[in-house]
């Protein structure tokens, strides 16, 4: 970029320097001022993009009264799915950004949407400000006990005795569960064919009934199954063993260095909401995820409690949308 030169009158130089000190205060609305200097003064929508019952609603549904005791305001959760979670992420991008609306974004639907669907009419990382990292959901490679594998290599030699035929199921394209099977089948050199459902409470009921062959399923989805001895776990999609099982591998350490899907959890916010608000937000996430009893509730699940800054989780962001997009393009993969 070019310099630009001021001409040596001092006149000039005194008008240009009243300008500068002049432009930070014009840029300060008093209204907005005090719109932040008084927030919150009624109750906050807290979006959960997905029905009740699964990973996010439970974590959004016990950080939302720990952020409602110190913040002073009802902190309200509001189900909203559909579309992969698309619903709910575009009524939060629709918003005001008064920092009266939160949604609980996921990899799913802020990381890998943009890509898998092309007519979006938002874009989350243009449209939405970052806020915190919540959660990793576990997630872990599991088989029907009739499957003759116990590790990854023996899921790779059987897969490629078997083109075609070994089947896995997920709780939706674009979902977690979806993603490792779709990075496996690329990095294993497979071909194993997706299934997908309408939820992992669907999944799960067909990989335990022997209609799939597996699952890369979550934790709370997976554990009364796996303690009654219905299905069968082999590896977890984490890049490092987790101290909530210590005794399983992970898929990468089993057969396929690199290999890595986090499922994760992220608080964002209407983009422009202002600075002040993002940052109290922050902090009070952050202290509600290091509460025992959040900590507790969460391990219970499967769910590991993380917290971010906001500069944080939006690098990650940018990282895992470019890195899904990679593998969307390859796999060719289209919403059905």
């Amino acid at each position: 970029m070019p310099s630009i030169r001021v001409a040596s009158n001092p006149l000039r130089r005194l008008a240009v320097s009243a300008l500068a000190l002049a432009l930070p205060f014009a840029a300060i609305d008093p209204v907005q001022a005090q719109k932040v200097d008084q927030w919150p003064n009624k109750p906050i929508r807290f979006i959960m993009p997905f029905v009740p019952g699964g990973g996010t609603d439970l974590v959004g549904r016990t950080i939302a009264p720990k952020l409602s005791e110190a913040l002073g305001q009802q902190v309200v959760v509001e189900n909203r799915g559909g579309a992969g979670g698309n619903i709910g992420v575009e009524i939060a991008t629709r918003a005001d950004p008064d920092g009266y609306t939160m949604v609980l974004g996921t990899i799913g639907n802020i990381a890998v949407n943009p890509s898998l669907y092309g007519n979006l009419s938002f874009d989350p990382i243009r449209d939405l400000d970052p806020v915190s990292q919540t959660s990793l959901v576990l997630n872990f490679l599991a088989v029907h006990p009739s499957v003759p594998v116990n590790n990854v290599k023996e899921l790779i030699d059987y897969a490629r005795k078997n083109p075609g035929k070994v089947t896995f199921g997920s709780s939706g394209m674009g979902a977690a569960d979806h993603l490792a099977g779709e990075l496996f089948n690329r990095m294993a050199g497979v071909q194993m064919v997706h299934v997908p459902y309408k939820g992992g409470g669907p999944a799960m009921l067909d990989l335990i009934g022997g209609n799939i062959t597996l699952s890369f399923t979550t934790v709370v989805a997976a554990l009364p199954h796996w303690k009654a001895g219905k299905l069968r776990p082999i590896a977890f999609t984490l890049p490092q063993r987790t101290a909530l099982f210590p005794d399983i591998p992970t898929v990468a350490e089993s057969g396929i260095p690199g290999f890595s899907v986090q499922n994760w959890y992220g608080v964002f916010v209407p983009a422009k909401t202002p600075r002040p608000i993002i940052e109290r937000l922050n902090v009070e996430i952050n202290k509600a995820l290091k509460l025992p009893d959040i900590i507790e509730r969460h391990n219970t699940a499967g769910i590991i409690p993380v917290g971010s800054t906001s500069e944080a989780l939006g690098k990650f962001v940018r990282e895992e949308t470019a890195r899904f997009a990679k593998l969307v393009k390859e796999a060719g993969l289209r919403p059905e």
